[in-house]
């Protein structure tokens, strides 16, 4: 299987849509805040498959094919558990040779245990379907067409720079290449939707630590 490819007038309007809500959003008082930010980003998705749903060939055409959800979900979970063990495996490594691997991916958390439980539902699940979403199955599914590795290397630089980081993002530029890379091996969008919400799930859990 490979990853589906994106009409340019879908992608033309999803990002358009896309755009035009976060601009409202952060004209407002509101941007700073996680609800505000939760629903903002339901909202995008909202848009982003009525759109493929209207002026593409439904939601199959951005990975989400209905039929090959639980398929999709036990190969997210599966790509998960090998990344999630190729990482301990760094991690140890790192720590031996004296490096701080938790200051490399430490989140800044919340102080309240409801500003807590938000940040979690927000940037662990809404957050990572809403970018797998827009980056795998709209901006890779548009460059697919260049080939594999133009797309993989241009969502992934797109990826990386819609986040704040402070020196090499490295957690950002792995975690694209490897979302990238499972929605092209597997096919199914909710391969990379699944190893992005655990894997910030997992960020989160240790920086609470």
């Amino acid at each position: 299987m490979e990853a589906k490819q994106i009409k340019i007038r879908t992608l033309a309007v999803s990002v358009s849509a896309v755009l035009f809500v976060e601009l409202v959003v952060r004209m407002t008082f509101l941007a700073s805040s996680l609800v505000a930010l939760g629903l903002t980003r339901l909202i995008q998705v909202s848009l982003m498959l009525w759109i493929a749903g209207a002026m593409g060939d439904g939601t199959a055409s951005i990975g989400l094919n209905r039929s090959g959800c639980a398929h999709g979900l036990r190969r997210g979970l599966l790509w998960s558990a090998v990344f999630g063990f190729a990482a301990l495996c760094a991690a140890v490594l790192l720590s031996l040779a004296g490096t701080n691997v938790l200051s490399m991916i430490r989140a800044p958390l919340p102080h309240t245990v409801y500003a807590m439980i938000l940040y979690f539902l927000v940037g662990g699940i809404v957050a990572p379907v809403a970018e797998e979403l827009f980056f795998r199955g709209l901006i890779y599914g548009f460059l697919r067409r260049y080939g594999v590795p133009v797309a993989l290397i241009f969502s992934t630089v797109l990826f990386t720079f819609a986040h704040p980081f402070r020196g090499l993002p490295l957690t950002q530029i792995v975690g694209g290449l490897l979302f990238a890379s499972a929605y092209e091996v597997e096919g199914h969008l909710l391969v990379p939707i699944t190893i992005h919400v655990l894997g910030n799930l997992a960020i989160f859990a240790l920086s609470a630590i």
